[in-house]
């Protein structure tokens, strides 16, 4: 296998390699009983015509993913979304298992998320050691831009300040002081991934909006005399304007 001790590739190299597409061809063929390509465009065509809208439209109820989770789910989620963006979440090695296994199922496709892996000393004397690991195990694997931090309830339920903890770690050179950080998603008792995903998408906004934690100017808003079509225009906009900015951090 491609992958080894002294050169670690992330999961989009990774599984983009000749010994894995070739594993991934093999599973499909004699385990996953996979329909046919030609079957697979006929049924997508068909999505597109009026019948299907008709049928679809015609629905008195409808559950799609009914699962309730917590908000780092939906932090991660939001957090892949972002380019050369890698979502961390402070907490306990299972809780991020979940995360990943949960979004790689939903999208057949690998997910990457780490984990400071708190375990039973980290819950009594606080996790600001697994931050400072994690985070530079983070730069070093995957050289992000920008690292978005969430946490569990364990981290939530012994007070770890997580803006501290960032801080701690720069200055102890974990990651470059230039790394990105939007502000951390915690409270994972309150709400559902629904409100972690919009939780992350407000604190990237903030973030390079308010001059990226002090680091550089603020935006300022200037008035004209435009109108705004839509409240979608605008969020189109912002998430653009939040792209192109994490992109270039």
């Amino acid at each position: 296998m491609p992958q080894n001790a002294d050169n670690v590739l992330d999961h989009f190299n990774l599984f983009r390699q000749p010994e894995y597409k070739e594993m991934f061809e093999n599973k499909q063929k004699n385990f996953e009983a996979k329909h046919p390509a030609d079957k697979i465009e006929e049924i997508r065509e068909w999505t597109k015509t009026k019948e299907y809208q008709e049928k679809n439209f015609a629905r008195e109820a409808l559950t799609v993913n009914p699962a309730k989770a917590c908000q780092p789910l939906g932090a991660v989620f939001a957090a892949v979304g972002f380019e050369s963006t890698i979502p961390f979440v402070h907490g306990s090695q299972g809780c991020v298992a979940y995360y990943r296994a949960h979004l790689s199922r939903h999208f057949k496709e690998p997910t990457s998320c780490v984990s400071s892996s708190m375990t039973e000393d980290a819950a009594v004397f606080g996790g600001l050691n697994n931050m400072i690991d994690g985070l530079a195990n983070t730069y070093n694997m995957y050289k992000p831009k920008m690292i978005a931090v969430s946490t569990t309830c364990m981290a939530e339920v012994i007070g770890d300040d997580l803006n501290a903890f960032i801080k701690t770690s720069k200055e102890k050179g974990s990651v470059p002081q230039n790394t990105t950080f939007p502000s951390p998603t915690p409270r994972p008792f309150v709400g559902s991934h629904i409100t972690g995903y919009d939780n992350v998408i407000k604190g990237v906004l903030e973030h390079f909006w308010d001059g990226k934690a002090g680091t550089v100017d603020k935006l300022e808003r200037t008035p004209n005399n435009r109108s705004t079509s839509s409240a979608v225009s605008m969020a189109t906009r912002s998430a653009t304007f939040a792209r192109s900015s994490a992109s270039s951090a």
